[in-house]
């Protein structure tokens, strides 16, 4: 579970497109994608858990 007040999504996601980027390029190493892909799972994880946190916290406003 993610500490949702220390989590920065914006900085997550900035990550994540650098990850893609690394893996487009043909010149990264197949061993270099592969810790590559298990850290963008790894972010789109805690992402998720963190937009469904926020999204509880949401529906508890409204409620």
């Amino acid at each position: 579970m993610i500490d949702a007040t220390k989590f920065d999504y914006a900085a997550a996601q900035a990550e994540l497109e650098a990850i893609l980027k690394a893996v487009e390029d043909p010149a990264t190493a197949l061993d270099d994608i592969d810790a590559k892909v298990k850290r963008a799972d790894e972010l789109i994880k805690a992402c998720r858990e963190y937009l469904r946190t926020a999204e509880d916290r949401l529906s508890a406003i409204d409620a």
